[in-house]
């Protein structure tokens, strides 16, 4: 969410920050509404003191005993608490009509941000690893021989429809392992505070974290009207609506490992094969709440656990800073990191991590105390993977696969897997 205030001091510069999104100008139209509202607030204030006034004076007519007057300046006090409701009413419409507006206006980038249409126009900022050489065609993570008894198709569409996954046996196991591997990452070397939470919210939730209103069609809502989290990150953050928090405190690290439901509506006919885009998934989510003059560290710490992840897993990837057309709607500056998958002979998006500035705690008010004293500051609020559990199984599947559809499995999984190292071409660990 945007201050008006901000809007009102600068507007050439907020819709110029706008149009590196590819967005309209609409500051003229906020500020027209501001005015009128804030017009309205001032001519009901007016109101109230000619009301207050003249009240007043009812009283000592009715004392001297002069009717006429006293029956003029009641009906005068009268006309003015009809005048007071109505303009009372007509700026609470005019604020309701602001923040509405505002509600679908995207958070600003920051100034190091590029400018950009699409992914075609993202920045490659570092590599890692080398990609695996093959003496074989590798296969993508459903047609691995090993690998294909165990992900289920066909019967998860039975039950489900498109879009989901059964996982079973050694394959079910090792994704399990994957999110078990991530968590104690996270809380043992990270110094995240692990969160077991709901994965149902209430509507306040979903627009704290900037999902509503843009991307109602994207999520599942209940019938009873709560919504399942499409990343743990709306039910995390929100988690410090309406406080005020202590600056000691800060930065607050969490992380949690949840289901995650998308409708995936705007992607219909992408990534159909396999487990890549699925309705239902894992993720290991990461969220931080910092003082504002630390958040742009605090992006790159966690961008550094994420990719500390991949690291330890062996798995080779590229991080690239996301331009202002690809960036999503509440970032201010966000890096994907993207893993080789050899199956696709591809980099493919596993992480995103972002900083939304304030964007998200001026939704939930969110704020801070301030050890110096003075009134309380809203927060920065930073979410990222750490990681998509799925997404990293296929590529731990592609590139540790061999020719005789075996898997070789990362070292660091087998306390995780009973010391075994290795999924056989029968689907079976050893």
């Amino acid at each position: 969410m945007h201050d008006i205030r901000a809007i009102r001091e600068n507007p050439e510069a907020f819709d110029a920050a706008l149009a590196r999104r590819g967005d309209a100008p609409v500051a003229a139209d906020l500020l027209a509404l501001d005015e009128a509202r804030r017009a309205n607030i001032s001519a009901a204030e007016t109101a109230q003191a000619d009301q207050n006034k003249a009240s007043k004076q009812v009283g000592a007519a009715k004392a001297s005993g002069n009717e006429a007057v006293f029956e003029r300046l009641r009906a005068l006090v009268g006309q003015k608490k009809a005048e007071i409701a109505a303009m009372q009413a007509e700026a609470k419409d005019l604020d309701t009509q602001l923040a509405e507006k505002l509600a679908w206006i995207a958070n600003l980038p920051a100034d190091d941000v590029p400018d950009g249409a699409d992914e075609a126009d993202n920045v490659e900022v570092s590599r890692w690893g080398d990609a695996p050489q093959f003496d074989f065609a590798p296969k993508e993570h459903f047609d691995i021989t090993g690998v294909t008894a165990s992900m289920d198709f066909e019967t998860a569409a039975k039950t489900s429809g498109a879009r989901f996954v059964m996982l079973k046996g050694a394959v079910a196991r090792v994704h399990r392992a994957l999110a078990q591997f991530m968590i104690d990452q996270h809380v043992d070397e990270n110094g995240l505070t692990e969160i077991n939470c709901p994965v149902l919210v209430r509507d306040e939730a979903m627009f704290g974290t900037d999902k509503l209103p843009k991307f109602a069609e994207d999520s599942y809502k209940t019938t009873d009207g709560n919504w399942l989290i499409s990343t743990s990150e709306i039910t995390l953050t929100y988690s410090i609506a309406g406080d005020v928090l202590d600056e000691a405190d800060l930065p607050r690290r969490m992380t949690a490992h949840t289901l995650c439901f998308r409708s995936e509506a705007g992607s219909a006919g992408r990534d159909t094969a396999g487990m890549l885009r699925q309705h239902q998934f894992e993720k290991v989510e990461m969220v931080s709440v910092t003082l504002p003059d630390q958040s742009d560290t605090e992006q790159k710490r966690m961008l550094r656990c994420a990719e500390g992840i991949l690291e330890q897993l062996g798995i080779a990837y590229r991080t690239v800073l996301l331009c202002t057309g690809d960036m999503g709607f509440g970032a201010r500056r966000t890096y994907d990191i993207e893993a080789w998958l050899p199956g696709q002979d591809a980099f493919r998006e596993i992480s995103s991590v972002s900083t939304t500035g304030a964007f998200q705690a001026r939704r939930m008010n969110a704020r801070y105390k301030p050890a110096a004293g003075g009134k309380p500051q809203f927060v920065h609020t930073l979410n990222g993977s750490g990681l998509a559990v799925g997404r990293c199984l296929i590529a731990v599947l592609e590139n540790g696969q061999r020719a005789d559809g075996s898997v070789v499995l990362p070292d660091v999984l087998a306390p995780y897997l009973g010391g075994k190292t290795t999924l056989t071409a029968d689907g079976t660990l050893v």
